[in-house]
């Protein structure tokens, strides 16, 4: 009986991802499939890399929790809120829970403005 050897393996270089396939009897099917299944691969590699940095991004913005990354303080008994991420004290706590916060609002814009600028390279 005569036999042919019909099994394919596929190499991607830029990873070093090797598919091997030998289901079927046609080569050329066998290598059809090797390539989906490489392709496959390769989409379900880069979508696990998107989302680990989607995931270190995500961590990395929200933090743990902690009380030393506390956003903002109100001191009632000195009518004093603080926030914390740009380091500004107002005494007026009794205006700014009535909803006068502007000048807390300019002060945060501000600082917003200026990190995104440092981070474009623009001081």
């Amino acid at each position: 009986m005569n036999t042919t050897d019909s099994a394919v393996q596929v190499l991607h270089i830029p990873t070093g991802t090797i598919v091997r396939c030998q289901d079927g009897r046609s080569q050329i099917k066998n290598k059809e499939k090797a390539l989906s299944i490489l392709r496959s691969r390769l989409l379900e590699k880069k979508q696990q890399e998107e989302a680990a940095k989607y995931s270190a991004n995500r961590k990395s913005l929200i933090g743990g929790g902690g009380r030393e990354e506390k956003i903002r303080t109100y001191n009632y008994p000195q009518n004093r809120v603080t926030d914390h991420r740009i380091e500004l004290t107002l005494y007026n706590l009794d205006q700014f829970v009535e909803g006068r916060i502007t000048d807390m609002l300019q002060a945060l814009l501000a600082s917003d403005l200026k990190e995104r600028l440092a981070e474009a390279g623009l001081n």
